[in-house]
């Protein structure tokens, strides 16, 4: 097999970081490579550098696309060759229809130079054909869900004639059905000679559709590794310099009395007040105690938490809840807070995190009254805590200075659990906590709640991940269509109980 591309010392510095070392990368043509490696080990930086993001003169190396020397000064110049990124953020325009999106930039011109929307819609539905997606070209992308959208991302690249796609974490945001389609239009579109590099932490989906796999450590190329060698152990002690004996750390559980009680919660969608999201859920969660929340996709399981903490998601609520035994309200973020119940988000970009502030900002905005004096917040102290937070959470930053959309996405998580843990919860809502982070960030994640067991507190882990559920939990309940469908112990929570009690419809 020729090479499509090769990469030879690939040098990228960043003020006072050395994202990148040496960096070798060769890619067949018409092959699926993969590449693999933790949270901040340069994946990223090493696409953005192909793909002109980070243009010539930027870094050190040579890119040989195609048997030419390329020197990309910006985005533009590598799609004009042929090489399209679909970034994990997805770039489309919620406000635009589909085929405006397709054809942003590159638009579909008729008489007079004007657009030709006839036609524009026309090559749009082509191209939706063949990723899969039957939608109407002139539907916004609101109105669709983010596994239609990474679709409409790849009719985009289609659109401008790729030959190589790269796509960065494809999957991370996707349920499993709209993940396994993904996968299959990969396999798809190199049997139509498109080459795509796929960036993943998840190493089953790299075993179904990777030729190659290219694992990279701490800004260097590691090992490359064909299809018939691949395995999850070598990944893993390629990714982290180590064996990973047990993917989940030991834990002895020592559970107290009873913290929490739900009782009868339900709530209502948002906007349609008739549909029930949450329907009549009780749970408990005990000291020292860590409760999995299992169900699939739009079974409630963030509903539940997000109408318990606050009330910030739903309508027409109801319920009661008890700490310790004592009613307790929790109508508003700050109440809830008050009462000793944190929550750490599923979408930690959006709503966890204030990407454009500093990591010690981060960590002290749920707790300023605790750094106030004289109704001013004390920068000293708040710096102090910040730091060590920075050292005990192992948060790789030089500093709390770094902004905090700066960081990793497993170095993110860890300052949003700061944030909750600095707080001092009684009980921690953790939903989706290892949700886009590598293996060995979710070991340390895991490591941090064993932790917060052991002090007393009470943890409700929500995860899609079953085997997560069953390698750190004490107790598991099952969500389904908003209710609870059944509780096990986790001696007795095997993936088949667990799964029957997920797929469990309501009563008609």
């Amino acid at each position: 097999m020729t090479n499509i591309l090769e990469m030879r010392g690939i040098t990228k510095t960043f003020p006072g970081v050395k994202a990148l070392s040496e960096v070798t990368l060769e890619v067949g043509r018409g092959e699926v490579h993969a590449i693999c490696g933790e949270n901040g080990a340069g994946k990223s930086t090493l696409m953005k550098v192909l793909s002109g993001v980070y243009g010539h003169g930027t870094y050190e190396g040579d890119i040989v696309f195609e048997d030419e020397v390329v020197e990309f000064k910006d985005i533009t110049d590598s799609e004009a060759k042929g090489i399209v990124i679909i970034h994990q953020e997805l770039a489309l325009s919620p406000y635009l229809s589909i085929a405006e999106n397709i054809f942003l930039n590159n638009e579909v011109k008729g008489r007079g130079g004007l657009i030709d929307w006839n036609k524009t819609n026309h090559e749009a539905q082509t191209l939706l054909h063949r990723v899969g997606l039957r939608d109407n070209p002139t539907t916004k992308i609101m109105n669709i869900g983010v596994g239609k959208q990474q679709l409409v991302e790849i009719a985009k690249a289609l659109s401008k004639r790729v030959k190589l796609l790269i796509l960065d974490e494809p999957t991370a945001a996707l349920n499993d059905e709209d993940s396994d389609h993904l996968l299959d239009l990969i396999l798809h579109l190199k049997e139509q000679g498109i080459t795509s590099i796929i960036i993943s932490h998840k190493l089953n989906e790299i075993k179904k559709i990777a030729d190659t796999v290219t694992v990279i450590r701490d800004g260097k190329s590691i090992e490359t590794i064909a299809k018939a060698d691949v395995s999850e152990e070598r990944i893993i002690k390629d990714m982290v310099g180590r064996d990973l004996e047990h993917r989940y750390p030991e834990h002895t559980p020592n559970i107290g009395e009873e913290l929490l009680r739900v009782e009868d919660w339900t709530a209502h969608h948002p906007q349609d007040t008739s549909r029930v999201m949450v329907d009549n859920v009780n749970i408990t969660v005990r000291a020292g105690e860590i409760v999995g929340i299992a169900g699939l996709m739009g079974a409630g399981r963030t509903e539940f938490a997000m109408s318990l903490f606050g009330q910030t998601y739903g309508s027409r609520i109801s319920g009661k809840v008890f700490k310790r035994g004592q009613e307790i309200k929790t109508r508003t973020v700050s109440e809830a807070i008050d009462n000793g119940i944190a929550y750490a988000t599923e979408d930690r970009k959006t709503y966890g995190l204030n990407l454009i502030e500093d990591i010690k900002r981060n960590i002290s905005m749920a707790s300023l009254g605790k750094l106030e004096k004289f109704g001013l917040v004390h920068d000293n102290e708040e710096f102090k805590v910040a730091n060590e937070y920075r050292t005990s959470m192992n948060i790789k930053a030089p500093n709390v200075l770094v902004k905090t959309g700066k960081l990793s996405g497993g170095n993110q998580q860890k300052v949003v659990l700061s944030k909750w843990i600095y707080s001092d919860p009684d009980v921690l809502i953790l939903d989706e906590p290892t949700r886009g982070i590598d293996v060995g960030a979710k070991y340390e994640i895991y490591t941090i709640i064993n932790r917060l067991a052991s002090e007393g507190k009470g943890v409700i882990v929500i995860s899609s991940e079953l085997p997560e559920l069953l390698g750190i939990c004490d107790r598991i309940y099952a969500l389904s269509e908003g209710r609870i469908t059944g509780e096990l112990p986790i001696d007795e929570a095997t993936p088949e109980a667990v799964l029957k009690l997920m797929t469990m419809e309501k009563p008609r």
